[in-house]
């Protein structure tokens, strides 16, 4: 397998570099000294069209390619829109994956998320996991979209004897997330909370459920260094689950969010809404195997985050 970080020159194709994940991955490879990465906006390439995805890959014939391009959403949008989350990431990842194979890219990775996996898949969840149990309903489609994405890269790789990898990454965070008060994920959701609180003086914050759950988080800086990490180390058929492998309770969450924001006024669990899922927890124990370990740790990455969202978040 030639070596993917010893080619600092090599044309790199990061699809969805806007994004939280794809924007950290153009940070890290930045700073690793790689200075050929091709990068198009959404108005300037459309990946959903499978003729300007195709002339796109024939002119530039990228080496390298990471598939970090997605139409996302919590759940909300999952009900609300069902038929866009399977249709728009069929199309993206199958235009992305077939164009790179035909152009004679060496080596694809594609992201997934976490929610591919079964509902109730045993606890730490192991990539075998995959496909041995129904959904979570609420995300279905989108799971769905990205299980094809998987499978696609394992087929190619069987067929074409082709360099696809996929990798799983846990629940992300960190600089260019969303913090939309509607359709933020729940941290940055605890962190817009915490902050309009503490700039309104309010004497509390009332947080949805027990506070129990149990969750997995990984900075999304510590996504991007995996990904480097598995562009040269990777290479086979299963897809690798990324996280951190430490859990934390939503509560556990919320105070610290609550201290690194400085909001001074009490917290208050209103149990009467629902938990959502008691745990879900990813094995990483695959890659940390093979070498990668993150190096962020909570704390120090909610700080990041915050000093992000002060400079970038309109208040």
């Amino acid at each position: 397998m030639e070596s993917f970080t010893s080619e600092k020159s090599a044309k790199i194709f990061i699809a969805g570099h806007k994004g939280l994940v794809g924007s950290a991955i153009v940070r890290k490879l930045h700073q690793n000294g790689f200075k050929n990465l091709v990068l198009r906006s959404h108005s300037e390439l459309d990946l959903t069209r499978q003729s300007d995805v195709e002339s796109f890959f024939s002119k530039e014939k990228p080496q390298f390619v990471i598939l970090a391009a997605a139409k996302v959403g919590g759940i909300h949008a999952n009900n609300t829109y069902p038929a866009e989350f399977i249709s728009i990431n069929l199309q993206i990842q199958t235009n992305v994956i077939h164009s790179s194979y035909i152009n004679g890219v060496k080596k694809i990775l594609f992201l997934g998320s976490s929610c591919i996996y079964p509902k109730l898949a045993p606890q730490p969840i192991l990539e075998n996991a995959l496909l041995t149990g129904p959904l979570e309903p609420t995300n279905e489609w989108y799971a769905i979209a990205k299980i094809a994405g998987i499978k696609m890269c394992q087929a190619y790789r069987l067929q074409y004897n082709w360099d696809a990898i996929s990798g799983m990454p846990t629940n992300l965070y960190g600089p260019n997330d969303n913090f939309h008060p509607e359709n933020s994920h729940v941290l940055p959701a605890l962190m817009r909370r915490f902050h309009k609180a503490k700039i309104e003086n309010a004497k509390k914050v009332v947080v949805w459920g027990s506070g129990s759950p149990l969750r997995e988080f990984l900075h999304v800086d510590d996504l991007a260094d995996a990904v480097i990490f598995m562009m040269e180390k990777y290479s086979g058929l299963e897809h690798v689950n990324v996280g951190s492998g430490i859990e934390v309770t939503i509560k556990e969450l919320a105070e610290l969010v609550k201290e690194v924001v400085g909001f001074e006024g009490d917290l208050v669990w209103d149990s009467t809404k629902p938990d959502g899922t008691p745990r879900k927890l990813m094995d990483s124990s695959k890659l940390a195997a093979l070498g990668w370990v993150p190096k962020i740790s909570l704390r120090d990455g909610l700080v990041d985050t915050y000093k992000w969202y002060l400079e970038n978040v309109k208040q």
